[in-house]
């Protein structure tokens, strides 16, 4: 092969691996948002496609006219780590009532290709009203038009609906605010990823809060596993009995899918299958392959696997970060987890975040109240179990073994200006986590 062609298939396998980390961290990548990053996927789409199919059992649909590439992620299991978020300053997590009118909203603007915003709240209004399993949409409350607004700006953030004329932001101040839209149906279809179209499910109101985890499972099931494996249907479904074949395609797709996903995958979270798998010669070949493909590093430790990502384009979560209190007080209290091999009860980590506000009170304002310590760990809690750091046992929170891959080296910056982070020493960029290179310094002000 001539140097020419080696430089050509060399520059074709990076560009490939930047694809596919691209599209781990943002799988509804659109060409208004990252054009060069849209550009690669576009050129790169076959070998892309296979790989996504081959590795994980994804599919990826790229729409050059319309300008997104969708990639559907199916998950085995829920997972609430990665919330829908208000487009607002403090990126506070959607909670029931706006995932309720974010769904209604959407099914609406189905038959919409152009909507106001007043109409569009009608027909809001009349489908709620409809439902008995639904509180009527009142946009008279300021409160419920707050809501609608966050769902509205998030469909914008995916590029599903686009404001032509007019703020959506001026609806929160008055239900007379005047903004027009276009709408992509067609990109509204791709949102939802499930295996199963969550109406197929459908089931009296009334039995919903009982059979809330079988819905959950049932809009994941995929048949082409058969009825022996995890993602699978479940035998006496319907589905024949899972073929060697499937239940080997079953075990590649829901290791690998976990392991491009996730920050860290411990060998105590796999099942006796999945570590069988993980532990084989073949499985073995296939994951380093598909993680070298990808452009990723293949961390093994006897507890668990983690992919580093020496570039950070993966990377969708940072942690440490500075830019939340409540990640910085995950890292502070991450310290006296670790040394407590028997976990911390609430009492205690309430009481170990009381010390942090005292010792530095011009930090974390939000959480200087009364409760506020026990809402710092809370919140610093929350960040820990969502980045696979700590999980709880009984009343106790207790460190996983990833959790001291971290250790604070300097916290004195944050009784300075409120905002610098501590210093910590960790020995590498995971995906999910910090991308920095070198240790995380901080700002040294």
């Amino acid at each position: 092969m001539s140097t020419l062609a080696n430089q050509l298939a060399t520059a074709e396998r990076e560009e490939v691996a930047r694809a596919i980390r691209l599209l781990l961290a943002r799988p509804l990548l659109t060409e208004d948002a990252d054009p060069t990053g849209f550009e690669l996927v576009r050129r790169r789409r076959e070998p892309l496609v296979k790989w996504f199919d081959y590795t994980c059992g994804w599919d990826l649909v790229v729409e050059p006219r319309r300008g997104y590439a969708r990639l559907f992620k199916i998950r085995a299991q829920a997972d609430a780590s990665r919330p829908a978020r208000r487009m607002r300053s403090g990126r506070a997590p959607f909670d029931r009532r706006r995932y309720v009118l974010l769904c209604v909203t959407a099914a609406e603007l189905m038959s919409l290709p152009m909507t106001t915003i007043s109409s569009l709240a009608q027909q809001v209004v009349q489908a709620t009203a409809a439902d008995p399993a639904l509180s009527t949409f009142d946009p008279v409350h300021r409160p419920e038009r707050m809501a609608f607004v966050d769902a509205l700006k998030l469909l914008e953030s995916y590029r599903a609906l686009h404001a032509v004329d007019g703020a959506t932001e001026t609806y929160v101040e008055s239900a007379e605010a005047k903004v027009l839209y276009t709408v992509d149906t067609t990109l509204l279809l791709r949102l939802t990823t499930t295996s199963v179209g969550p109406s197929g499910l459908a089931v009296p109101p009334d039995e919903v809060p009982a059979r809330f985890g079988e819905l959950l499972a049932g809009i994941v099931r995929e048949r082409r596993y058969g009825a022996a494996h995890g993602p699978a249907v479940e035998p006496g479904d319907g589905a024949p009995a899972a073929t060697e074949s499937q239940r080997n395609l079953g075990l590649r797709h829901s290791v690998l899918r976990r392991l491009f996903d996730d920050p860290v995958v411990h060998r105590a979270d796999l099942n006796d299958d999945e570590t069988t798998y993980v532990s084989s010669l073949t499985g073995r070949q296939i994951l380093r392959r598909s993680v070298e493909q990808a452009g990723f590093v293949l961390e093994e430790r006897a507890e668990g696997l983690m992919l580093i990502d020496p570039d950070a384009i993966a990377t969708d979560v940072r942690f440490p970060d500075d830019t939340s209190t409540a990640r910085v007080a995950a890292l502070l209290l991450l310290e006296p987890i670790c040394a407590t091999p028997a976990g911390m009860l609430p009492e205690q980590l309430t009481e170990a975040s009381t010390e942090l506000l005292r010792r530095f009170p011009r930090w974390a304002k939000a959480y200087q109240s009364q409760e506020g310590a026990a809402r710092l760990a809370e919140d610093a809690v929350r960040v820990l179990r969502d980045m696979g750091l700590v999980h709880r046992f009984g009343d106790r929170v207790v460190a996983r073994p990833a959790a001291h891959r971290y250790r604070v080296a300097e916290a004195a910056n944050l009784g300075g200006a409120g905002r610098t982070p501590p210093r910590t020493r960790r020995s590498d960029t995971a995906v999910g986590m910090t991308p920095e290179d070198g240790p995380y310094e901080g700002d040294q002000q």
